[in-house]
Order: C-alpha cells, then structure tokens, then sequence
C-alpha cells in the first residue's frame, strides 16, 4: 500500500507544472541597523545568459528597495568613458609607446594578442595596463563569459524597472586613475605576468575558479580565493590586492554605512572580490558596529 501511495504521489508532481527556481549565485550578505536593512550582492563584471534569472531573495530585495548602490552605474553612457580613457588608459600620440617595453616581451607577447584578435597596434596606442585588461577580457570571452551580460548590467535593469533611486559609490574616473598613477615599469611588469599566465594557461584556471564560486554561491571556493589574492606577491597581485580591493573598500564600507542609515531598504551590488576576505566589505561594516549576517 505504501508503495501506492508514493507511486501516486509522483504520478501527480507529474502532472504539476514545475514553478520557476533559481540557485544560490555569488554572495549575499544582510546588513542591519534598527529598522533599516542593506542587502550587500556579491556580483561579476561580465556574465552569461544562464546565470539567470536571480533568485528570489535578492530578485526581491531589489524590487522593494529604494536605492540600489553600484561602484559605478554600469549603465552610463559609454561616452561619459571616453574622456577618462583617453586620459588614463591611452599613449600621447605621435610617440614611440613600445619604447621601453622589457626585452623580449614583444616576441611573446604578439602570439597572445593574435590569439585573441587583438592587433599588436593596440600596444602603440594603450598603456600597458589597458592592454593587460583587454587580454583578461579576451580570457574570459573564451570560457564564455561578457561584459554585456554582467552581474552588475542584470541588476541595473532590475533597479531601473522597480524604479529605484540608482546610486554610485564611485565614479569612473577614479576607478581609472588608480591605473594611471601605477608606475608605467610596473605596468609593463603585470603585462609580463599576464602573458605568462595565459601561456600556461593558469589565467584561465584562476577565472574559472572566480567564475565557479560566483556560479554556485561557493563560500569555501570564494575563501580560497581570498587567501590566493591576500598572499599573490606578484605586481599585478598585489595591485589588485592592495589598490583595487582593500584601497577603495574603506570608503566604500563608509558610504554604505551612511546609505543604511538613511534608507530602510537598499541594496548594493558590488564585485564578489570585494565582499571577501578579511579586508571585505561584511567585515568592515562588523568593525563599523553594523550587524551583518551571510545569506550564501
């Protein structure tokens, strides 16, 4: 008889339509202060169709809030960009901008870009750093991944639809000068580092780690991350350690303390890499006497 009963059960969940789901994707932590509530979303810069649609606690926290923070509106004309690109992202014209590249990275180098499409041209007209991020989107294009189909990009257009207030916690233009003020010998050096991980194919082995963790709301995977990026003594790790992370989360954790306190619902949707680690995010708003609490 029990076994009727089940076969009948089944027979019926049959018959049920399946309602939508959605899993657990990159990291979401819960920030509180009395009444009011910050919901801290761990996204990426680039994304895929099937990381979506998101799911409902965070799908929800976006259609009840208010403000919804970024590092900056992903959304933003891209020709408010041009300016600060030029500036800090391009070689004055009319010189030699390879001049002091390091012996030998030309010989490697042109292998790479021509694998990734990219004309060796680019190296005359962008600084070495700008070309080191075309290379490491090209990396990421190549597992499948887009900066049209990004975290940030979905819930920008979530934010807009529920018609809320869409605020940037930085700008542009200082996101880019943190580039700029890092040495050009340096620069050079993470373009050096960068090809050798894509010859090896470690740069994509270490994407792929970022891209799972985010996918399956990974907290050991995201924890591992954390300890590579934290103990990375190379240029171009400690740069993305010191100056891109722990740099510009102080103030960053400062203007989402101050966006709790003035709005009973918000959200913020920033960088998964910025939300680890004992440099993070959730740890500097503890530190700030905020109770946070981790979702996934």
């Amino acid at each position: 008889m029990r076994s009727k009963i089940i076969v009948m059960f089944l027979s019926l969940a049959m018959l049920v339509p399946s309602p939508a789901w959605a899993a657990d994707r990159g990291a979401l932590f819960k920030v509180t202060s009395g009444a009011h509530t910050l919901h801290l979303f761990g996204t990426m810069h680039v994304g895929k169709a099937d990381f979506y649609p998101l799911e409902s606690r965070i799908a929800g926290a976006i259609a009840g809030a208010s403000v919804v923070a970024f590092e900056v509106d992903p959304m933003t004309d891209p020709a408010l960009m041009a300016g600060p690109m030029r500036t800090y992202g391009m070689n004055a014209p009319g010189g030699d901008a390879s001049r002091d590249m390091p012996a030998g990275l030309k010989a490697r180098l042109e292998p790479v870009m021509k694998r990734a499409g990219l004309d060796m041209k680019l190296v005359e007209m962008f600084k070495p750093w700008m070309v080191t991020m075309l290379l490491g989107l090209h990396e990421y294009a190549a597992l499948g991944y887009g900066p049209e189909m990004s975290v940030d990009m979905h819930v920008a257009k979530l934010a807009r639809t529920a018609k809320a207030f869409v605020l940037e916690l930085e700008s542009a233009d200082a996101q880019l000068a943190l580039f700029g003020r890092m040495p050009r010998a340096d620069q050079w050096r993470m373009l050096e580092e960068s090809v050798a991980m894509i010859e090896t194919g470690r740069q994509r082995v270490e994407l792929d780690e970022v891209i799972h963790a985010w996918r399956n709301a990974d907290q050991a995977m995201f924890d591992k991350v954390a300890l590579r990026l934290e103990s990375d003594d190379s240029v171009g790790g400690k740069f993305f350690q010191k100056v891109l992370l722990e740099e510009r989360n102080g103030p960053m954790a400062d203007k989402l303390a101050k966006l709790l306190g003035e709005q009973k619902n918000s959200v913020a949707a920033i960088g998964a890499l910025h939300l680890v680690g004992k440099h993070g995010l959730p740890e500097l708003l503890r530190k700030r006497g905020l109770k946070v609490e981790r979702v996934y």
